[in-house]
């Protein structure tokens, strides 16, 4: 893999912050990524149960596609309110920009949640301000691993019933593609499927047995009864460079991160989860890669952001186990 540094995680890339928020009883949360700047952002969104913020106009053919910040959140539909508490956090610190000539700033920001919700019927967290703290105390000290902001209430391993998973969680990854360009992968890890390093070949995590063994997904196995039926999943991804590129890039870019999702977790993409990555690009390196071909600098981004979203699947699934 490229060369790394000290912080090895999401925030090694300049111009990003990384802040977790939880309830009060731990069991959701919200996590954002702030960037110094409105940054042009790509999505790819592959799940086929996603639940997301503001993203028609991340379209490649969209007009308007930069962002100030990506959010997840915890709470399915309702965790999308935590959208008001980001954005105006960011206002509240100098963040946004005039539109059309109006005094008001804006500052658009995009992002999407997993689904944690409990079995049985208790009142809610209230995401907003969920939101406002996690962009409220957001820094570029390097960004925690395991069971906290969004990953807090996260499993993975679902395919034989919810009882049957192992504790998911939000971890990140980065590192030099070539000198002044970083690439980095923040992953929140709640996916149906189970958890397996492909240089191994082992299982890390998934659904397990009485003895806490993994037990491999099988598509034809059943699961158990109706009532361990598989439940939703989701894997959120961000992907972040300081390469200035344009979105059509950064498209790539995000296609090649879902690369790293399907070597690391199995099923992935599937009818009941939410799988979706962001791709942004800060600017803060004004040196572009160098292209051999047209289109080689989002192939070598994007090459290097699969790789990292594998490593970062595996620390948050290792991390949510200690």
């Amino acid at each position: 893999m490229a060369e790394g540094r000290a912080n090895e995680t999401v925030t090694a890339v300049p111009g990003v912050r990384v802040g977790h928020s939880e309830s009060p009883d731990g069991r959701s949360g919200v996590t954002v990524l702030l960037f110094d700047g409105a940054s042009p952002t790509a999505v790819d969104v592959r799940g086929g149960a996603s639940c997301t913020y503001d993203t028609a106009s991340l379209a490649p053919d969209a007009t308007f596609g930069r962002r100030w910040a990506i959010f997840f959140s915890g709470g399915s539909v309702f965790g999308l309110d935590a959208a008001r508490g980001v954005r105006a956090r960011v206002l509240e610190d100098g963040g946004g920009h005039a539109a059309f000539g109006n005094p008001n700033r804006v500052a658009p920001i995009s992002g999407a949640t997993l689904f944690d919700l409990p079995r049985r019927r208790t009142p809610l967290p209230d995401y907003l301000p969920l939101g406002y703290d996690a962009a409220r105390i957001a820094s570029r000290a390097a960004a925690a691993d395991g069971r906290r902001g969004a990953g807090a209430g996260a499993t993975v391993g679902k395919y034989l019933g919810r009882a049957h998973a192992s504790p998911g969680g939000v971890a990140s990854a980065a590192a030099r593609l070539s000198p002044g360009i970083w690439v980095g992968a923040l992953v929140v890890l709640n996916a149906v499927g189970a958890i397996r390093d492909p240089a191994s070949g082992r299982w890390v995590a998934g659904a397990r047995d009485g003895r806490g063994h993994v037990v491999p997904p099988d598509p034809l196995r059943r699961p158990p009864n109706r009532a361990s039926s598989p439940t939703r999943g989701t894997t959120l991804v961000s992907i972040v460079t300081n390469a200035p590129v344009d979105r059509r890039t950064l498209q790539r870019v995000a296609v090649g991160a879902h690369t790293g999702m399907s070597r690391s977790i199995l099923p992935v993409h599937t009818a009941t989860d939410g799988d979706v990555v962001f791709a942004s690009a800060t600017g803060a390196e004004r040196r572009s890669p160098r292209e051999r071909y047209p289109g080689a600098a989002g192939d070598a981004l994007g090459t290097l952001a699969g790789e990292l979203v594998v490593e970062a699947v595996l620390r948050a699934a290792r991390a949510s186990r200690a």
